[in-house]
């Protein structure tokens, strides 16, 4: 035990939990020249290879790899929920949500006053996370997520669909004129996430205009920061519906383009284990309030 590479064993079992060196890489939050580097000195270290070309860009696993890989995983997932279990003991009523910052900030807190009336005994905490994190029923009990909800080893639930438009602040449409709402998108900056989904690439797609630049523009790292720099007249979001509602209920935001817009479909996730301890009542009253009042 001594003598174990620890940090090279978590990054290959990171690799082996999903699929690659490059979405391990973005799990862990580091470049995936370091992912690269850990595994090849774990190759060196057991002195067996691990990893194998696999049809086009995808890789594969050796018996060894899958050997290692498996028992790497379930170790530290085991070390994981016991840390969790002792850092938090969770009460019976005690419910643990895990989601992204934007869709905490802008859908799910705003609900939790109404969660804590209807389920006063349900005890809600609400995780942040950056990284996609499967819920393990331990330290988080479910999480929402967006996505296409096609994640392997959970179990996902449709929670609600969304739709894109852009959207920008009142004051900031007006000192473009006069205008239309498309002169405000050819002629205002374009603000852009990391949201995969929401690109103005797709809009511009759908709904072409030839005298925009879709380059042009200030990047921000989540859907709320965008929106945020919307309402403070920096420029024009390509907004999701569901988390940009708020403001534009508020009149901190004004849609663009009307009716215009580029449905998503099933955009929001619950996510429960797949395979876990029978679920505790809070959760799944807290699951079921959520997918009722999720219109």
């Amino acid at each position: 035990m001594r003598e174990l590479p620890l940090n090279a064993l978590r990054a290959y079992a990171f690799v082996y939990r999903w699929g690659g060196v490059r979405p391990a890489a973005r799990q862990l939050g580091v470049t995936h020249s370091t992912v690269s580097r850990h595994v090849g000195e774990l190759e060196a270290w057991i002195g067996a290879p691990l990893i194998a070309d696999g049809p086009g860009r995808r890789i594969s696993f050796t018996a060894a790899g899958r050997q290692l890989g498996g028992a790497a995983l379930k170790s530290l997932q085991e070390l994981d929920g016991a840390v969790s279990n002792i850092r938090e003991a969770k009460g019976p009523n005690a419910v643990v949500i895990a989601t992204t910052p934007s869709v905490a900030i802008r859908w799910l807190l705003p609900l939790l006053a109404k969660v804590a009336r209807d389920l006063p005994r349900v005890e809600i905490s609400v995780l942040t996370e950056t990284a996609l994190m499967d819920p393990d029923g331990s330290m988080v009990d479910f999480a929402i997520r967006m996505g296409a909800g096609a994640w392997r080893n959970v179990k996902s639930i449709p929670l609600m669909d969304d739709a894109l438009y852009p959207a920008a602040h009142p004051d900031f449409i007006a000192a473009i004129a006069p205008s239309t709402d498309e002169k405000v998108l050819a002629r205002g900056p374009l603000l852009h996430d990391r949201d995969p989904v929401g690109t103005w690439g797709r809009w511009f797609e759908r709904f072409p205009d030839e005298r925009v630049n879709i380059r042009r523009g200030p990047r921000f790292a989540s859907s709320d920061l965008q929106l945020r720099a919307a309402s403070e007249k920096l420029g024009v979001a390509l907004a999701r519906d569901r988390l940009a509602a708020p403001d534009i209920a508020a009149g901190a935001l004004k849609r663009l383009c009307a009716p215009h817009q580029i449905d998503l479909g099933p955009a929001y996730w619950i996510v429960l284990p797949a395979s876990a301890p029978p679920v505790r009542k809070a959760v799944s009253r807290t699951v079921d309030w959520l997918l009722a009042h999720a219109t």
